[in-house]
């Protein structure tokens, strides 16, 4: 294969969707990488032993370099000039380029993809539940109930069944959720973390921050469909 080829002679190899093809010749193994995340599950279940990180736009390990996204070749791009010209030329082409030379990661864009796939019946009746729900109400007893498990016996296979625990797949359920407050509303953000069931609107925010990578605000600047 020519990418096996280029990485034999000591090239670094560069791809964006071309990481399934990468991931065929076994050069991921054991090495972080990043597809669009629209396609995680399915690299997941076909190369479970590479460290895939679909928030990351771009993932440089070493010799190899992963981007997601077909426009994510701009970042590539620039990552690529700065990496063998230097900062300074890299600006310089983003300005010729009309391109922000600021990074940007997919987790701004991303949308919660639970997977649904599993085969562990318990475990999709919470996970439709909580949808139904909107992970309202996520007391560990009332998901353990609501499967018929024992506590300690569903965090075990909603974790295997979910790739997360139950509190990080509620949280995520929940930033979907604001996030779509914050494109289409104009309602407080101390108002849409109620809405979404954060009853403190600092945590919300920090909640916000670590999955979305912005803030509330900046998310909002970025994304809402009413402004001008």
């Amino acid at each position: 294969m020519a990418k096996r080829a280029a990485f034999d002679r000591g090239d670094t190899v560069v791809v964006c969707a071309g990481a399934f093809l990468l991931g065929e010749t076994g050069l991921l193994s054991k090495r972080k990488a990043t597809t669009h995340w629209g396609y995680a599950e399915d690299f997941k279940q076909r190369f479970p032993d590479v460290e895939l990180d679909v928030d990351r736009i771009i993932i440089e390990d070493g010799d190899i370099v992963t981007a997601g996204g077909a426009m994510a070749w701009t970042d590539l791009g620039l990552r690529m000039v700065d990496r063998f010209l230097g900062s300074q030329v890299m600006n310089e082409t983003a300005r010729m380029l009309l391109i922000d030379p600021s990074r940007r990661e997919q987790c701004y864009y991303s949308a919660f993809s639970p997977n649904l796939t599993h085969g562990d019946t318990a475990i999709l009746k919470v996970q439709h539940w909580l949808q139904r729900t909107n992970a309202q109400d996520i007391d560990l007893s009332t998901l353990a109930d609501c499967a018929q498990l024992e506590e300690r016996t569903f965090l075990r296979r909603f974790h295997k069944a979910t790739g997360m625990t139950s509190t990080e797949y509620c949280q995520r359920l929940r930033i979907g959720e604001a996030k779509d407050f914050l494109q289409f509303s104009s309602s407080p953000v101390e108002q849409i973390a109620w809405k979404v069931g954060y009853s403190d609107a600092s945590a919300f925010r920090k909640i916000f921050k670590r999955i979305v990578g912005l803030t509330p605000s900046e998310y909002r600047r970025r994304f809402n469909s009413n402004k001008v």
